[in-house]
């Protein structure tokens, strides 16, 4: 039973963080396909006897794996963390469209303001248990 709980929570997390996982999963292939390259690069490079150029490819090698490595972890470790940031243009925005109400407010024909200072509308239903 416990195999089927674990099974299910995976699954389950697996689902939701698909967009990510797959991410992690594309950026751990570049870094594992930037060293297999580099190496045929070496070859090619020792056959064309071109030695300057091989500081330039274990440098980019390198920055591609690291760069990969780095930003993998970094979206593995804000996987669980909440993504609504507060931010002073969301609260402005927010603002506005208060304002926006309320001056749609004051547009409001004679009838709908009626509505407004009622205390309660009844139903028929309300009609009848208080009878």
């Amino acid at each position: 039973m416990f195999k089927q709980v674990k099974s299910a929570l995976f699954w389950y997390y697996l689902y939701k963080f698909r967009k990510r996982v797959i991410l992690i999963a594309l950026l751990l292939l570049i870094a594992i396909f930037a060293n297999a390259i580099y190496s045929d690069i070496v070859e090619y490079l020792k056959l064309k006897d071109k030695l300057e150029f091989l500081e330039l490819a274990l440098i980019i090698k390198w920055m591609i794996v690291i760069f990969n490595l780095t930003f993998s972890i970094y979206l593995v470790l804000t996987l669980f963390k909440k993504t609504e940031v507060v931010t002073k243009n969301s609260i402005k925005e927010k603002n506005t469209s208060n304002n926006k109400k309320m001056s749609s407010r004051s547009e409001l024909t004679d009838r709908e303001k009626s509505f407004l200072h009622k205390d309660k509308l009844k139903s028929k239903a309300d009609y009848l248990v208080d009878k």
